[in-house]
């Protein structure tokens, strides 16, 4: 993950969130969320390990949320932006699931958004290794090799003062995190799994002050914009005191608007 402050919170929170729920029940109010030791939480959580949490709380079927493959990559430096932090939110997707060729046909595909943003060359040799971790199944080493992969493209962005692009890849990535999570959360509807749909309200915080990272005119292109709406939508539904014991329909309005924010990353 990228190296700013407000990306380590979210990651503590996940560790939070994955400590609570372990003792939550139907009848857990907001104190729940002071009793988490502070000494259990770290700060060195990943997209992975958010997948991690998921997976033990539920009955994640992870074959089942693959994709298709993604549009033609576009001249929209932006859009292919949020679609290339997308198919890295499926690296980590591919990886639950052990499913080594499906890995391999992933990488293809981020390595031409890759190229879109004119790092593919920088990045071919470590996305070559990916694939080969992959059909030997090296399963553990794969995974600290995509984590690195995604701090390591951020950084170069930044490098290269890209900000913009660096902030919506992680936008891309962590919007389909949370799709993906949001699918399991309703096919798993239970009470004491509902909070995972938005992995914490300060996950869900985090994601808005990225969006208010990008400069105005990237902030007032359409697509950008439509994002911006439907994420102050998201956190509007999460204000307030539900945000423990969430209703069945205040998690499908989330997964509904997350599958809405994916859709308009690919359509034309």
């Amino acid at each position: 993950m990228s190296d700013s402050p407000s990306r380590n919170r979210r990651t503590i929170c996940l560790v939070a969130l994955g400590l609570c729920l372990g003792g939550m029940t139907a009848g857990a109010d907001e104190q729940a969320l002071g009793d988490v030791t502070p000494s259990l939480i770290r700060g060195d959580q990943t997209p992975a390990d958010f997948l991690d949490i998921i997976g033990q709380r539920t009955k994640a079927r992870w074959r089942l949320l693959f994709r298709g493959p993604p549009p033609t990559p576009p001249t929209d430096r932006g859009r292919a932006a949020l679609i290339l932090g997308s198919l890295m939110a499926d690296s980590f997707l591919i990886w639950q699931a052990g499913d080594s060729q499906q890995f391999r046909n992933n990488n293809q595909e981020v390595l031409s958004y890759c190229r879109t943003l004119g790092l593919g060359e920088k990045l071919l040799p470590r996305l070559m290794a990916q694939g080969k971790m992959a059909e030997s199944n090296e399963w553990k080493e794969l995974r600290h090799e995509i984590v690195d992969s995604h701090q390591v493209l951020i950084r170069m962005l930044r490098e290269q003062k890209d900000d913009d692009l660096a902030v919506l890849i992680d936008l891309g990535l962590w919007l389909r995190l949370l799709e993906i999570v949001s699918t399991v959360v309703v096919e798993n509807a239970t009470v004491d799994v509902r909070p995972l749909c938005i992995g914490s309200p300060v996950i869900l915080q985090e994601i808005r002050d990225d969006f208010n990272r990008l400069s105005l005119p990237k902030k007032d292109e359409p697509l950008i914009k439509h994002i911006g709406t439907a994420i102050e939508e998201i956190s509007v539904l999460w204000r307030g005191p539900n945000q423990i014991i969430p209703s069945a329909e205040q998690v499908t309005k989330t997964h509904d608007k997350l599958q809405e924010i994916l859709q308009a990353l690919e359509e034309k």
